[in-house]
Order: C-alpha cells, then sequence, then structure tokens
C-alpha cells in the first residue's frame, strides 16, 4: 500500500505486531481486526454516504467485483465461482435452502459429530421443516484419530446409510474444525466424496488466511469460508464458491432479492444490469437488500495489509502455525498435560491447538461414549456432568471480568480441554500466560467457587 516491495519489508510478529490493533491494555484477544483494515471499512461506508445513488447502483458493484477477484485468487478459484456473502452460516443456509430433495424420503444428510453448532443445527431446519423427505446422519469422531480413521468412518456411515434404505445426498465437513481446532482431512473428503456420487460441502469458516487453500484442485461441490477470522478483513464477510456446473442449483440469495429470476414471467429490477462478463449467478449476489458490504470490499486491502506488514500469506502461515506447535507445546508442559495430535501429526497442520486440562467430567451410569477414555490421574479435578455446564459458565464469566480474555473450553471423551489461536500479535509468552491462567481457575474450580457465584 505505501510503495514499497517485498524485498523492503521485514514481517514483524507478536508484541511488535499489537501496534496494528485496538485492544484496551491489558486486554488478550485470540482473534481481531487490525485498525488500518477498519479505517478502510469506514473509508467506503463514508463514500457510500457521500454519493449514495451513484455509488450503490454503479461504483459499489465495481468493487465488489475487484474484491471477489481477489478472493478467488487467493483460493485458486475461477473468478465467477466467488460470490460474497456476510458470513459462513449464511453461505451454508444458502445452499442448503436452496437444494431439492426427493418426495420417496430417502435423501439423507451426513455429517461429522464436530460440526459448528449453527451449521448442524442449519442441518436439523431442513431435516425438521422437509416434511419428511430428509433425514441426517452423524458420524462420530473420536480424538485423536489420524486421517484415514475420518475417511474410514465416512465410508462405513455411507454403507450404513446404503443398508438402511437411505441415499446419502450431502456429505458436510470442515477444513479445520472449531471444537475441537484441528485441521480436517478435507482435501481426500472431497475426494472420497466424489468416488461415492456425494456432494461435497466445505465448512471452510476457518480456512482462508489460515491454511493454504486450492479449491481448482480439490474442486469441491460447495465452500463458505470466513475472511474476518483469519484474513483480517473487518466483520462480517464471507466467501461462497460454487462451481459453474452446480449454480443451477442456487437460484436465490438469503434473502431473495432484486437479482432472483422467476421461472416464469419476469420482475421489475430497479438496479442497473449485471457487468460485462458476469453471470446470473454473480449479479444475483452483488445486491441482497439494504446490506453494509463495506467489509466486503476490504479484501483486496486486506491481503495488500497483510503482504506490507508481514510478507504475505506464506510467512503468515508459517508463523502461526509455529505458535500454534510451540505454545500449545509450552502451555501443555505449564498444565502438566497434552495437546490433542495423531501420530502422524497432521491435526495441528493448523493456527489452532487443544490443550488438555487436568479436569475430567465422570461418565454417566451405563455410558457408552468410549467410558475406557476415563483416565484421571489422582490429582486431576473430576466433575459430574450435572456440573460441568455450571462449571463451564463460571470459568468463561472468570475469564472475561477477572482475566480480560476468553477461552474456548470443551468436553471430549470425557477429558475438558481448551483451544488457543495462534494469531499474527501473539507469541509464546501469550501462550503462557493462558496457561498459567488457566491453572489459577482450574484450583478455583478445585475450591468449588463455582458454587457460590
Amino acid at each position: 500500500m505505501n510503495g514499497e516491495t517485498s524485498s523492503e519489508i521485514t514481517p514483524v510478529f507478536g508484541q511488535r505486531a499489537l501496534q496494528h490493533f485496538s485492544f484496551q491494555p491489558g486486554y488478550r484477544s485470540f482473534g481481531a481486526t487490525p485498525r488500518k483494515l477498519q479505517e478502510r471499512a469506514r473509508y467506503y461506508q463514508t463514500q457510500f454516504e457521500e454519493r449514495p445513488d451513484p455509488w450503490l447502483r454503479y461504483e459499489a458493484p465495481k468493487l465488489l467485483d475487484e474484491n471477489r477477484a481477489a478472493a478467488a485468487g487467493l483460493l485458486n478459484a475461477p473468478v465467477e465461482t466467488v460470490v460474497l456473502v456476510s458470513n459462513a452460516t449464511v453461505g451454508t443456509n444458502t445452499v442448503f435452502r436452496n437444494l431439492t430433495w426427493d418426495d420417496d424420503g430417502r435423501d439423507e444428510i451426513l455429517h461429522f459429530s464436530t460440526a459448528y453448532g449453527a451449521c448442524a443445527k442449519t442441518i436439523d431446519y431442513v431435516v425438521d421443516s422437509s416434511g419428511g423427505k430428509v433425514t441426517s446422519r452423524e458420524i462420530v469422531l473420536s480424538y485423536p484419530c489420524e486421517d484415514e480413521e475420518v475417511l474410514d468412518a465416512f465410508r462405513n456411515a455411507v454403507s450404513q446409510s446404503q443398508t438402511e434404505g437411505k441415499r446419502a445426498r450431502v456429505c458436510v465437513f470442515d477444513t479445520v474444525s472449531s471444537l475441537p481446532g484441528v485441521r480436517f482431512p478435507f482435501e481426500s473428503m472431497t475426494k472420497a466424496c466424489k468416488d461415492l456420487g456425494i456432494t461435497s460441502f466445505i465448512d471452510g469458516a476457518q480456512g482462508i488466511g489460515q491454511i493454504p487453500i486450492d479449491l481448482t484442485a480439490v474442486d469441491p461441490d460447495f465452500f463458505v469460508t470466513n475472511c474476518h477470522k483469519w484474513l483480517h478483513v473487518p466483520r462480517s464477510c464471507a466467501v461462497l464458491y460454487v462451481p459453474v456446473r452446480n449454480q443451477h442449483l442456487i437460484s436465490s440469495t438469503l434473502p431473495t432479492s432484486h437479482g432472483y429470476v422467476p421461472k416464469i414471467g419476469t420482475r421489475f429490477n430497479p438496479l442497473p444490469p449485471p457487468a460485462a462478463g458476469n453471470s446470473a449467478f454473480v449479479h444475483n449476489f452483488q445486491f441482497v437488500g439494504t446490506l453494509d458490504t463495506s467489509a466486503y470490499m476490504c479484501i483486496k486491502d486486506a491481503i495488500e495489509w497483510r503482504k506490507e506488514v508481514f510478507g504475505g500469506e506464506e510467512e503468515i502461515m508459517k508463523y502461526i502455525q509455529w505458535l500454534a506447535a510451540e505454545g500449545g507445546r509450552r502451555a501443555a508442559e505449564i498444565l502438566g498435560t497434552t495437546i490433542m495430535e495423531n501420530k502422524s501429526g497432521g491435526l495441528t497442520k493448523c493456527a489452532l491447538v487443544n490443550i488438555a486440562l487436568p479436569m475430567w467430567v465422570r461418565p454417566a451410569p451405563g455410558a457408552t461414549n468410549a467410558p475406557e477414555a476415563f483416565t484421571p490421574q489422582p490429582e486431576d479435578i473430576v466433575i459430574s456432568l450435572e456440573e460441568s455446564l455450571g462449571v463451564d459458565r463460571w470459568m468463561r464469566k472468570i475469564f472475561m471480568e477477572e482475566y480480560n480474555t476468553f477461552m474456548p473450553l470443551y468436553i471430549h471423551r470425557h477429558r475438558v480441554w481448551f483451544r488457543l489461536s495462534a494469531q499474527v500479535y501473539l507469541d509464546v509468552h501469550d501462550f503462557e500466560w493462558a496457561a498459567k491462567t488457566m491453572l489459577e481457575v482450574i484450583k478455583r474450580v478445585a475450591k468449588r467457587e463455582y458454587e457460590t457465584k
């Protein structure tokens, strides 16, 4: 942005990068938007307010096309396959509310037990509102597992679906799952879907800006990714990728707006016609109601800023993945536990790391959810399943009110884990601080402080 060449740029990560963000003193965050990109979004908002009509009708569409192209370049996708939506949840809903289902009631949506809650609930909604046309099937994963075990579980689920007289139509899976935060074998899963004739939907919310993604090589049927999580684009902005072969399936945006083309007759559209080269699919997403698209217009700026300040995508990914690995290792040492990793080392090939706590949730009587995994040490804390929700809420509140931070907690195989995100403005000391903070709070749990607040 300032005319420097890449050879003149020295990437500065960790504490030195905090100058680019607007955190309050003493607040530790594991995800935020840089000040420069916030200013760019406000600039586009001001442009809109100064000349609303020409901006909305003629200038904004050009900027949206430029930013679609920038996102497509980063994902190695044809620009005509990329449109912009407000977030991954909207992209997911857009796809699933456009798909149609067979009247015979055999269609089935497959998803994994680690699916993001909003995606899983979108599937629930589709099932609940289908009038019996579609069902869902959850594929349970028990980490740490190898990629091939994930693929085997998928193939077994498809086989079981067929045995039960169902038809696996769509499978939803992640690039990097949220809880636990591990890299998912999405490339191999996409191929497995293709081999079995199943539509692949990749929830890449934790994708762009964190790990390399080549959509031309992977070739999923649908893909969505949030630009405001790892690419430093202001909230809210996401990319929805639909290859040309599937664009006829997506007839409406969410909500339906002026770009919709009815099957019978025509209706007046007050907006200019599509720009030269833009398909009806792309034009459909250019204007979706009165929506603030200033964040969409920051994709190109964010890519340039990341190159100017840190040296570009490769350097950023190298740093944050190293930090997740080293920071996670140090945090686990402080807690006397371990990180979540498989034998091949594939789970941590991302910028998220999961650290076990010396805290367990006692299996309920008759539990079938891997009770053999319940192996607490004498010094570990053990709570009941009934207590766990209250403990979780209390700990999250304490993090924010007394420690000025937030760390997500979850239970997997009866053990309590927490997840940390490696960001450009963090260093190993932040991970050590997080572990020491967690240790303090755990000691307070042992004293049962959660029962008094």
